[in-house]
């Protein structure tokens, strides 16, 4: 296992790299420059010079990236141009409630799978498959921002039972009750279309699973369908599993951005969305970077766990 992570560790390194000088050399192409925008309108052309020089964007492209990559390196993440105060801890506070509301999403969408996936194999009625396909037809075709609304008018205004957004004012753990509710809306949202691929790839591998010979033999000798589905074809289809789930979880960090701004949200989304408008390249580039590296790590892990449910995956990979 560990000769099959090192051999995998240069493509994301080199992934990582490549990502860094595009999501720097793209920002320089944004229309907008940073130093007019601090010096406000009224400036002498002497002034946004000095700001210029002062925040290093009189130097040639090469320095810049080379100068702000080694930052990154020894995890000197500097301070935001225009947002205001150390951009890493800007990046801690939002990170905290984008993991916090992306870890609860993950948690419905993948309970929600394993459940509707199980039951339509282990009780094939039509109608109860009808059931579940209609429900994941709907899931993926709506889009996040039409489905938060919906929610919002629902739970919010025609039955209001729940806050329409923002966090728990005293935090996630002072009160799970009230950290629930407001969690409970975004996270549903966010939840649905990665659920319903889940369901969607979960069951087509358990019915693939249940169709092998050895699933026949199991049944001549009298073990129970439960038993089947449960203990082995689950097992077996859980690195197919895996793979969608690795795939999913990047959905799940871009359709983020939209669930935060829907709901208010103040994590990584919203963090990004002021960089941006305000022409931040520091806070931009760094939340970009991570969203990559998030991306390559999930990317990773999954493939580890894969290789570990599937010997051959790992045995295949050696030369």
């Amino acid at each position: 296992m560990t000769r099959y992570l090192l051999r995998r560790l240069p493509s994301a390194l080199l992934v990582l790299f490549g990502a860094s000088v595009l999501i720097f050399l793209l920002l320089r192409l944004v229309p907008g420059d940073p130093a007019t925008i601090l010096a406000g309108n009224d400036a002498t052309p002497q002034s946004i010079a000095a700001i210029r020089h002062q925040l290093g964007l009189d130097r040639s492209i090469v320095a810049q990236y080379l100068s702000w990559i080694g930052d990154v390196l020894t995890l000197d993440l500097g301070r935001s141009y225009l947002i205001g105060g150390q951009i890493g801890d800007l990046v801690a506070r939002g990170l905290t409630n984008t993991i916090v509301l992306t870890a609860t999403a993950l948690l419905l969408a993948v309970v929600t799978s394993l459940v509707l996936s199980v039951s339509s194999v282990l009780w094939p009625s039509r109608w109860l498959k009808s059931v579940i396909a209609a429900a994941n037809t709907v899931s993926v075709a709506l889009p996040t921002f039409v489905t938060g609304p919906l929610l919002v008018l629902v739970f919010v205004i025609a039955l209001p039972v729940l806050p329409a957004g923002g966090i728990p004012p005293d935090g996630f753990i002072a009160r799970p009750d009230i950290a629930v509710q407001y969690l409970l809306l975004p996270a549903i949202c966010l939840a649905l279309p990665v659920g319903a691929a889940l369901t969607r790839f979960l069951t087509e591998a358990l019915e693939t699973e249940l169709a092998k010979p050895y699933v026949l033999t199991a049944r001549s000798l009298g073990v129970s369908r439960w038993q089947i589905v449960t203990r082995g074809a689950l097992r077996n289809a859980l690195p197919t599993m895996l793979t969608a789930l690795g795939i999913q979880t990047g959905n799940l960090l871009g359709g983020a951005v939209l669930v935060e701004a829907a709901f208010a949200w103040p994590g990584i989304g919203q963090l990004i969305e002021q960089g941006i408008s305000r022409r931040d390249y520091p806070v931009v580039q760094i939340l970009l970077l991570l969203s990559v590296a998030v991306f390559v790590i999930i990317q990773l892990i999954t493939d580890i766990a894969h290789a570990w449910l599937d010997p051959r995956v790992r045995i295949g990979g050696r030369s």
